[in-house]
């Protein structure tokens, strides 16, 4: 008999009632269980050899079987009530886990009596899913108006009552980008030579736009360009523009090589309604760096600027993020992920009129805003995959380069305009089992807020980016015929984008300096590095960790580790250096090494000391950062 820890790995001061999960070998341990937990209620006395129960239920609030309530939790019954009311009366499409199984023919007689039983209800099984390697077993599922409300009522006489069921969710949703301020994009002459180091897997791009024409190579798997039109094809023309560019506003060297991008958004920049997004992402990676004909065997760089906004990470890790972690390990992959954006509205909790927010100094704006942010970090956390533990999980930092005339003819409010720090709507951390998340920040735009009508207190929600706080990227065609413009966006997908970019220009370096000691190395040494040295220059700008800290406490100077928490949950292990990760200072060396730490087992690294401070009376200082991709084991939390 196991017990699993499975929602406090990562139960953190908000999660006050964390779920156990008992692992049991037969139907009749089970039930002898249940016994002993039904004495113990009673405040009989535990016979001899069961003492030890007695310390296992001091600790629980409940003890009983897997149930609908279990199966369908409180958010996603909100989803599944939204999808209906947008349905008008027609089918919707729910996401169903399956219990796993790991022998083939027990997994296979489970799904076909699931299938009997949901078409006795009248519902139809629309495509399905089994990955061994996470212990994944999903079908996407359509089912009328009656079902989906025994759904929600949790009735055991549904779907939600079958014992082989282990999970009933939404269908999953991209996260959308949003954009404005459409004008003509100057030309951009550069030459992209060279097999892929990157994959970026978003949507379809305007491969032809005169500043990415030669710079992409569209891999369409799933045979999504034919159905997106031109016009909204936004976020994968922008994340390529943002990789191979950069902003545009600091025109900066475009990449060398190509990029490879895979599509997994179509009509309307959205997943395909016949497709399960985790099974999307296996196909997508296995095609690239699988198989006897691999589409890019170079590939160890993939962006990731997706998440499912109906899916936020409160510490059960999701299929997709446990999927990303067995790609990483698998082939050697770095996947770079968003860590998501809310953009609902929220309550400036300390003022009641707009012009009192806005005539408000800097550290007042920024201070509030901490505060109310800071009082809704429960429902503002990681969008699925972001709690990936093998990727880097970037958040948008509040950077760009628009200039100071511009920024002064901004309409909205600057919150933070005394501070480095992320965006109001960048989400926020831990990752799972309480782990730093996100890792690192990058240049999102300087978010601002907006002002929104109604309601007793001051409303507020973050502002689309414009020419005044924005990231510069191409844009699909503003007219027909037109196929140069560029526009302006922000967010963690575009940081995230930028944080994949670094990745290359610091294989690039390493690539310049060592050649092919470097190539020669595997690709999971390659993209472990790369994961290291984008990180290593990350640090808390002072003042924000500062400010953090007084706004959100604890008080007590004792109780520094949740002081630090809270620090971590906006900045992470802090704001990006690009240039820092790319090249050295005269006064600094940097030292690296990649290698395999066997279970149970020690290694010593012995680092030199650099010439450049050997026997020199000067200040010292050694930072060191460690990185890894650790292999994954279905069925095990930890």
């Amino acid at each position: 008999m196991e017990l699993i820890d499975e929602e406090a790995l990562d139960a953190d001061e908000e999660d006050k009632n964390p779920i156990m999960f008992l692992v049991v070998p037969d139907a009749r341990a089970l039930k002898e269980m249940l016994s002993l937990w039904q004495r113990w209620q009673s405040g009989a006395p535990m016979d001899a050899g069961y003492t030890a129960w007695r310390d296992v239920f001091n600790t629980l609030r409940e003890l009983r079987v897997w149930g609908p309530q279990d199966r369908v939790h409180a958010a996603d019954r909100e989803y599944i009530q939204q999808q209906l009311a947008e349905a008008n009366g027609a089918k919707i499409r729910l996401e169903v886990e399956l219990v796993f199984r790991a022998d083939d023919v027990i997994a296979s007689k489970l799904q076909s009596d699931f299938v009997a039983a949901l078409n006795r209800k009248d519902g139809t099984v629309v495509t399905q899913s089994r990955i061994k390697a996470i212990g994944y077993h999903a079908l996407l599922v359509e089912v009328d108006r009656t079902e989906a409300d025994g759904i929600l009522a949790l009735s055991p006489a549904s779907i939600a009552g079958y014992d082989l069921v282990m999970h009933i969710r939404p269908q999953s949703v991209a996260s959308k980008l949003v954009t404005s301020d459409i004008e003509p994009a100057r030309s951009d002459n550069s030459v992209a030579n060279g097999s892929p180091i990157l994959a970026l897997i978003d949507g379809v791009p305007v491969a032809q736009h005169s500043l990415l024409a030669g710079a992409l190579i569209v891999d369409d798997q799933f045979d999504l360009e034919s159905s997106a039109l031109l016009a909204d094809r936004i976020h994968g023309t922008a994340m390529a523009s943002l990789i191979v560019h950069g902003d545009r506003n600091r025109l900066e060297t475009s990449l060398p090589r190509k990029i490879h991008v895979v599509p997994v958004l179509g009509k309307h920049e959205e997943f395909p309604v016949d497709q399960l997004i985790v099974d999307m992402l296996y196909q997508a990676v296995h095609r690239l760096r699988g198989g006897v004909d691999p589409t890019a065997p170079g590939v160890l760089i993939v962006n990731l600027s997706l998440g499912n906004s109906r899916r936020v990470f409160h510490g059960q890790m999701s299929a997709w993020a446990r999927l990303l972690d067995r790609l990483a390990y698998q082939f050697g992959i770095l996947f770079i992920v968003s860590a998501g954006n809310h953009v609902r509205s929220f309550e400036v909790q300390r003022y009641s009129k707009h012009s009192d927010f806005e005539d408000a100094n800097c550290e007042e704006k920024s201070r509030a805003t901490i505060s109310s942010i800071g009082a809704l970090m429960a429902e503002r956390r990681l969008l699925s995959p972001a709690e990936a533990i093998n990727g880097l999980t970037i958040g948008a930092a509040n950077i760009d380069a628009v200039s100071a005339n511009d920024r002064r003819n901004a309409r909205n409010i600057d919150p933070y305009s005394n501070l480095v720090i992320c965006n109001p709507s960048s989400a926020l951390g831990p990752g799972f089992a309480n782990s730093v998340k996100p890792d690192l920040l990058m240049p999102g735009s300087r978010e601002h807020l907006s002002f929104v009508a109604g309601g007793q207190r001051l409303s507020v929600k973050p502002a689309n980016a414009t020419r005044f706080h924005g990231l510069k990227v191409a844009a699909p065609p503003a007219s027909a015929g037109r196929e140069n413009s560029e526009h302006f966006t922000g967010g963690s997908s575009a940081a995230a984008a930028l944080a994949s970019r670094t990745c290359h220009r610091i294989h690039d370096a390493l690539e310049s300096a060592y050649g092919d000691s470097f190539l020669n190395l595997a690709h999971i040494d390659r993209a472990t590095l790369l994961k290291a040295l984008i990180v290593h220059t990350a640090s808390w700008p002072e003042a924000t960790a500062s400010q953090i800290k007084h706004v959100l406490g604890p008080d007590n100077n004792r109780q520094h580790v949740a002081q630090k928490n809270n620090i971590r949950r906006f900045l992470g292990y802090g704001v990006g250096e690009p240039e820092l990760a790319i090249a050295c200072a005269g006064d600094r060396a940097t030292f690296w090494a990649t290698g395999y730490l066997p279970p149970n087992k020690a290694v010593t690294v012995h680092v030199p000391i650099p010439s450049c401070v050997n026997a020199r009376a000067i200040p010292h200082s050694l930072h060191a950062t460690l990185a890894w991709f650790a292999p994954v084991a279905p069925g095990r939390q930890r």
